[in-house]
């Protein structure tokens, strides 16, 4: 599998950071601190939609529970 990052993951502090993979027709996701767990699986169409969704809507809209 090829594995990127996006080339907004600076490396800052806690350099957290997901790993995505193309395995049509899905979209694998990991963690890159832990490439040898478990990883996430989800069709493409609606992983696109996640991307979208998180580039229209900054996290400072989310509300907030508790």
């Amino acid at each position: 599998m090829n594995w990127r990052k996006s080339s907004h993951s600076g490396g800052g502090e806690g350099d957290a950071c997901v790993e995505i993979a193309n395995v049509h027709p899905r979209i694998a996701v990991r963690d890159s601190k832990t490439p040898s767990r478990a990883t996430l699986s989800f069709p493409a169409p609606a992983f696109t939609a996640l991307i979208d969704h998180l580039k229209e809507h900054s996290w400072s809209d989310a509300p907030i529970s508790g």
